[in-house]
């Protein structure tokens, strides 16, 4: 491939500053080739890569999410779909994982979260005496690797 889209072309295409492009390429979202004369050429395909990191991020995720999922597609050629597929199946679970969190914060944020602070009514029945600080600081009921028993949280090691 020495055609190909320039950096400016790239730009224009995703909407992407040129210094954010030269970043994701130190992050191995995308890898350029040089044509004789040493400039970048990108393929179609890289497009495709920095929407999905765009649309990515604007969910949340951060670039160490998503580029060990990126770096598991093939080096300068248009990703197949299985490629998408098994990407897609991965990353599917990281989704998955952040939408019961949120939930899971949704439905407690007006209610206990075990963060021991005792200034709800409710705390005098799900954290007498502050027993959630003994697990440890922070919003007990929602850190990972615990589940609900009834409508007591108990914290498992998973």
């Amino acid at each position: 491939m020495t055609a190909g889209l320039s950096i400016g072309d790239l730009s224009a295409r995703t909407g992407l500053a040129v210094s954010a492009i030269r970043f994701y390429e130190t992050h191995d979202i995308i890898k350029p080739v040089r044509n004789k004369g040493g400039h970048r050429r990108y393929g179609r395909h890289d497009i495709r890569r920095l929407s999905f990191v765009l649309a990515a991020q604007k969910l949340g995720f951060s670039l160490a999410d998503i580029a060990p999922h990126l770096r598991r597609l093939p080096d300068h050629k248009a990703p197949s779909k299985a490629d998408w597929t098994r990407i897609g199946r991965t990353f599917r679970r990281e989704i998955d994982a952040r939408i019961t969190a949120m939930q899971d914060l949704r439905d407690k944020l007006d209610g206990c979260i075990g963060c021991g602070c005792l200034s709800l009514k409710s705390c005098a029945l799900y954290n007498p005496g502050d027993i959630k600080g003994r697990e440890g600081a922070g919003p007990r009921n929602l850190i990972a690797g615990s589940r609900m028993r009834g409508d007591v949280e108990v914290q498992t090691k998973d």
